[in-house]
């Protein structure tokens, strides 16, 4: 039976989530930052949540997505279907994702590319200043916190380097990437964008994402689309149940990875080994290094740290008032 509008209206006001056009626009912007860091490599989506003050929405939302869920959807009971998720929320930011990741993925590859240094300072400054508003959330620094802090930390600077690899371009690969990528981007300090470039398919999957609109990478988009919905369902669910009953050992953990991920965003490298793959040059190896002159390009490298450290604290803050006054 199909429902008529004040059932669609009953469901859409069953579930928390933003209340007015005001908090849809907020949810809205901070899904399109979320969206924007994933698409880079070494930024995480989940860190935006963090600072943002909606990560432990954002797993609980993703988390009402459950098997009674689907059983009434199959069955065409929207309305209890709705119900049982935080569809207001889930919807706003999505949507803020989505768009994010259409739209900037062209120009974080340009930028990238284009400006290395300059784009990868603006990252350092939002990564480091993220660190201490994620520290923040451990309540006892001492002892068993400071060993999973560097548990996090040295698993983390691990990840980061290991070497891209190239790998099959089957469907099975496609969705397994999507399962893998999708879980780095819900921790704070791990990089689904660089889970996919040690995995072959950053390129793949970004080029796609440019070109939506060929048959070949619609069918790219979804394989990798429903790896994302398996992964970030099941995931969800075993981070939510760690932050619940070893919040202080998680979040050890969760701070340690962004700092071992502080590797991977350093603005200064050099290049030590590359390979031709179908006619592009890709980086196998590459070392920190310090920044080669005093120049003008180094000033404005630090100030751009300086900005992105700055902004988020300035994120934190706002979050803080919001959630002070509701």
């Amino acid at each position: 039976m199909t429902p008529n509008i004040n059932t669609w209206k009953d469901a859409w006001g069953a579930s928390p989530g933003p209340q007015n056009k005001k908090d849809y626009q907020i949810l809205f912007l901070k899904g399109f930052c979320m969206g924007s860091a994933d698409i880079i490599p070494g930024v995480s989506g989940g860190t935006i949540a963090f600072i943002t003050g909606i990560y432990s929405h954002w797993l609980a939302a993703i988390a009402s997505i459950n098997l009674v869920f689907v059983k009434k959807l199959i069955s065409f009971d929207w309305k209890g279907a709705l119900a049982e998720i935080h569809v207001r929320f889930l919807l706003a930011l999505l949507l803020g994702i989505g768009i994010a990741i259409l739209s900037t993925a062209r120009l974080m590859h340009y930028l990238i590319t284009t400006h290395p240094v300059l784009t990868w300072s603006l990252f350092f400054g939002l990564i480091l200043a993220s660190i201490l508003v994620v520290g923040k959330e451990i309540e006892n620094w001492k002892g068993s916190s400071l060993v999973f802090v560097g548990v996090g930390a040295v698993s983390a600077y691990v990840v980061v380097g290991l070497i891209p690899v190239t790998t099959p371009e089957s469907w099975w690969f496609i969705l397994f990437s999507g399962i893998i990528a999708i879980c780095a981007m819900v921790l704070p300090g791990l990089s689904g964008s660089f889970i996919l470039l040690i995995l072959g398919k950053y390129e793949f999957i970004t080029g796609a994402i440019k070109n939506p609109f060929q048959l070949d990478n619609i069918v790219i988009i979804v394989l990798f689309g429903c790896g994302c919905v398996i992964g970030i369902i099941g995931f969800s669910r075993i981070l939510k149940y760690f932050l619940a009953h070893y919040r202080n050992a998680t979040m050890g953990i969760l701070t340690g990875f962004m700092i071992g991920a502080m590797r991977k965003v350093w603005p200064w490298k050099e290049v030590l080994e590359t390979k031709v793959i179908r006619g592009k040059v890709h980086v196998l190896q590459e070392q920190n290094i310090l920044p080669p002159q005093f120049d003008s390009q180094l000033i404005f490298a630090i100030a751009l740290i300086m900005i992105g450290f700055a902004f988020v604290l300035f994120l934190e803050k706002m979050s803080q008032s919001a959630r002070t006054s509701s």
